[in-house]
């Protein structure tokens, strides 16, 4: 769909026109540079434009798109990466718009992103989502937790070093007084994080047992 406004082409900047013309160009050598510049715009000059960058057939002109919609943020922005977190063809755009999601807020982006993280097994989705969260301030423990169990049942290496690494950002963060502790007999996250991390010592990925290593020493 190409909302593209001619009167918002004028005034200082980058050629709004222009821009809009790389993109559809179908040369992603045109394309891509135009759609890096849109940071320069404002979010209304942007988000048409970056909408249309979707719309593209070469998936790195989409991811870039994608990544452009995490910065450049709306409703309508929103709306477009959930639907390419669910159906792009090509992993490399589902990781960038899963990435840019968490970007918009985490609250409305962690159902999404947990069902993404269930239904795509594709390890570059996973650890994008995985690297989306692992740090992100405004993820409780219980959900941190969760989604470094479902990453440990993973059969790729990779996932499983990225939920190693949050489990070991929960112990960190219970070392230092950041999550609280109690006294009443039920185990906390950071508990359940240090045991899982004492299981995946014997990891036959080693990469995974570097990670579970390093998260234990706190």
């Amino acid at each position: 769909m190409d909302s593209f406004d001619p009167e918002a082409a004028s005034g200082p900047g980058p050629d709004i026109a222009a821009l809009h013309d790389a993109i559809v160009s179908g040369d992603p050598a045109r394309a891509m540079p135009a759609l890096a510049r849109l940071r320069e715009v404002s979010e209304d000059q942007a988000i048409p434009l970056l909408l249309l960058g979707l719309e593209q057939t070469t998936f790195m002109v989409r991811s870039l798109a994608c990544a452009g919609l995490g910065v450049k943020r709306n409703e309508a922005g929103r709306q477009a990466l959930e639907r390419f977190l669910r159906s792009d063809a090509d992993a490399n755009v589902r990781a960038e718009a899963a990435n840019a999601l968490a970007s918009h807020g985490v609250e409305r982006a962690w159902p999404l992103l947990r069902s993404a993280f269930e239904a795509d097994d594709h390890w570059l989705v996973r650890c994008s989502i995985l690297s989306a969260l692992a740090e992100h301030p405004q993820m409780d423990p219980e959900r941190l937790l969760d989604l470094a169990e479902l990453a440990l049942r993973d059969g790729d290496g990779s996932v499983r070093v990225g939920g190693a690494e949050i489990l070991g950002r929960l112990v960190r963060e219970a070392g230092s007084g950041l999550i609280p502790t109690s006294d009443d007999g039920v185990p906390q996250p950071w508990q359940r994080a240090r045991s899982l991390l004492m299981a995946h010592q014997a990891d036959p990925d080693h990469r995974v047992v570097a990670a579970a290593l390093d998260g234990l020493q706190v």
